[in-house]
């Protein structure tokens, strides 16, 4: 790998530090600004958006025929750490989940330009919201998509929903949702994907569930399906096919939550790093304590660490490689260094950091999400050692 960045991506880097540093970080600052989740609030999203468009700093990961910037993997991977040095950045450039993962595996999977000018070109715009129905509440399906119990039942050319999903992130004020259920007990090709909307009689969300962490606009809920009619011109792909159009979308899905929560954990260190470059104690600066400087050096070590997982992964998939087992080592340490970045801040910061004069408090809560969206930490090592078994000294191999 080269890991000097093209001279495109390099400058889209810059405007987007910058846009960052002008607009957003300004807007986050004012908590006038969240609204009762702490989120930005949609209005002032809309206002920052509309001059990110302005400034041609939108959607990265979309081609630029449908207006985006079309970057590929290690574009994306330097511009969505970039942007997340404020949490509420990926969002702006509309490259957040789950609308980002939706918009990627859309622009895959649809058959012709008719529907995607109908489910995806409204998410692209930013007119619209999307979400991915799969998790389910036990004894449903979790990490283990194959315990899945919501049904889609063939009655000649529609299907007809039963069932319940949970943790379902956006669907409060989502148009648009990618749908996964069992139709068949075949444990292979039993899934099936579709598409629906949030105006289709059927279906309805139960309850946005309470959670420790600030929410995504549209929270996380429970969702109930209770005879919804899908058409068969809305599923994806073949009958049988919705695990592969999971692991088509999860792949850079769970790579992007990586280059995102990079961004939030050079944050932290950036945050505490200015406290302790002033703070006095036992007659000099905190930054001085060789202690502190132990610290500092681990958080800021694993962090890079998962920079090169991250950016590996990214030059894989550009390479046309799932990059399966790459992305599962890159999503397991990132999430430890996020956690590992963020609490060595406020440990840092003292009772400042634990405090909300600072934003580290809002962002620890946040964290600790990260070793369980997109698959548990304990489950990406299971697979890893399966890869591991499988490949044995080539489980190093160099290149994709």
């Amino acid at each position: 790998m080269d890991f000097t960045l093209s001279p495109q991506i390099e400058d889209t880097r810059r405007r987007v530090a910058a846009f960052v540093e002008t607009h957003v970080m300004p807007a986050e600052a004012d908590r006038a600004n969240l609204d009762e989740h702490e989120m930005i609030r949609e209005d002032v999203l809309n206002d920052l958006r509309a001059r990110a468009k302005a400034e041609n700093l939108w959607c990265f990961q979309m081609p630029r025929a449908r207006g985006g910037q079309e970057m590929g993997h290690v574009g994306m991977a330097a511009l969505y750490e970039e942007a997340a040095r404020s949490p509420f950045g990926p969002l702006v450039f509309n490259g957040a989940a789950p609308d980002d993962g939706n918009m990627m595996v859309l622009e895959k999977v649809l058959p012709d330009e008719e529907s995607k000018a109908r489910w995806l070109q409204p998410i692209v715009d930013g007119k619209v919201r999307s979400a991915f129905a799969m998790t389910e509440p036990h004894p449903g399906g979790g990490s283990d998509p194959a315990m899945m119990l919501t049904t889609a039942e063939r009655r000649g050319d529609t299907w007809v929903v039963r069932g319940r999903k949970h943790f379902i992130t956006g669907a409060e004020g989502a148009k648009h949702y990618i749908l996964v259920a069992k139709t068949s007990d075949d444990p292979r090709k039993g899934l099936t994907a579709f598409l629906h909307h949030a105006d289709d009689p059927g279906w309805h969300i139960e309850r946005r569930i309470p959670i420790m962490g600030p929410e995504e606009h549209g929270g996380h809920c429970e969702v109930v399906y209770e005879g919804l009619e899908i058409p068969d011109s809305q599923r994806l792909l073949e009958v049988g096919d919705g695990l592969k159009v999971t692991q088509i979308r999860l792949g850079p899905a769970r790579l992007t939550h990586c280059m995102r929560w990079l961004g939030l954990a050079k944050r932290a260190l950036e945050i505490s790093g200015a406290y302790i470059e002033e703070r006095q104690s036992f007659g000099m600066k905190l930054v001085e304590h060789e202690g502190v400087q132990w610290m500092v050096g681990e958080a800021a070590m694993a962090i890079q660490v998962g920079r090169l997982l991250t950016m590996h992964a990214a030059w894989m998939l550009d390479q046309g490689d799932f990059a399966r087992k790459e992305v599962s080592m890159a999503k397991v340490q990132v999430a430890d260094a996020l956690y590992k970045a963020i609490d060595t801040a406020i440990q840092l910061c003292g009772a400042k950091g634990y405090s909300r004069d600072t934003l580290l408090e809002w962002m620890y809560r946040y964290a600790r999400q990260a070793r369980l969206v997109d698959g548990a930490s304990e489950v990406h090592k299971m697979v890893l050692s399966k890869w591991h078994r499988r490949e044995g000294h080539g489980f190093w191999r160099w290149g994709a």
